[in-house]
């Protein structure tokens, strides 16, 4: 395995790859790759949607990049100019990463979650231009909206002393478009962090535009389930549930039906 933090030359964001080489089934074959956003509410990046995940995703035949994006006190919009880079580097090292260039995906957790669709819904925005359009969005209860429903300390981490002038440009429900890429979302009903109406508004604009995606939501289970097995919890803690934890297989299938 390729295991080492690059930071790149333009945001000095880091990624910490987590790449195999697949001598052991056939050399050379193109894998999908993640980059992976972990969650924290834009004031750290949670360990247990960071490593834990990358090594289920390699498990599961995907390539995989931890993505450090920043977090408070640094602001908007330094992680999506980030996030932009990062996909677009991907993009460009598809080929000594042993990646499909046409699938390279985001997922992203709670806050991690709006990095990751961030770039996933603006990339038309940045400079790279397509290069830094993700080909798919893999989101686990994510913070989408700074509406009614609104993660409000995620976004006040994200724009400081500029909440109340800039909160509606970074609400993502309202950005979609006919080139947003294809979404998984999963959430749960118990979530008492962010709610589950974030995936919801994210999947009712994705169904009007006519985008791909999948929505899973499970009943029982709180905020910051990354795999919700015994791998990020204690295993008598009561964040492990069993039927979240096929989320994961479930994304893979998904991923890898895409056309």
């Amino acid at each position: 395995m390729r295991h080492e933090v690059i930071k790149l030359p333009e945001t000095g964001v880091e990624l910490e790859t987590y790449l195999t080489d697949n001598r052991a089934v056939e050399a050379g074959r193109r894998k999908p790759l993640m980059l992976v956003f972990p969650g924290g509410a834009y004031a750290y990046r949670s360990d247990r949607e960071a490593e834990p995940v990358a090594l289920r995703l390699v498990s599961l035949g995907i390539q995989a990049v931890v993505v450090r994006y920043s977090v408070a006190p640094v602001r908007y919009p330094k992680a999506l100019e980030e996030a932009a880079e990062a996909v677009a580097y991907a993009h460009a090292h598809a080929e000594e990463w042993l990646c499909d260039p046409k699938m390279v995906a985001v997922m992203g957790f709670s806050a991690g979650g709006h990095a990751a669709a961030h770039i996933g819904l603006k990339w038309h925005k940045m400079p790279q231009g397509e290069a830094c359009r993700p080909d798919a969005m893999i989101l686990g209860y994510p913070v989408i909206t700074s509406g009614v429903h609104a993660h409000r300390g995620s976004f006040e981490n994200l724009l400081g002393e500029e909440y109340e002038k800039l909160k509606e440009e970074v609400s993502l429900e309202n950005f979609v478009t006919d080139d947003t890429p294809p979404t998984f979302l999963w959430h749960t009903r118990e979530d008492g962090a962010v709610p589950v109406e974030n995936s919801l508004l994210l999947a009712n604009e994705l169904c009007r535009h006519g985008i791909d995606f999948e929505l899973h939501i499970w009943q029982r289970g709180g905020h910051g389930m990354s795999l919700g097995n015994d791998q990020v919890y204690a295993p008598d803690d009561a964040n492990i549930h069993p039927e979240c934890q096929e989320w994961i297989e479930m994304a893979a299938r998904w991923l890898r039906a895409l056309k």
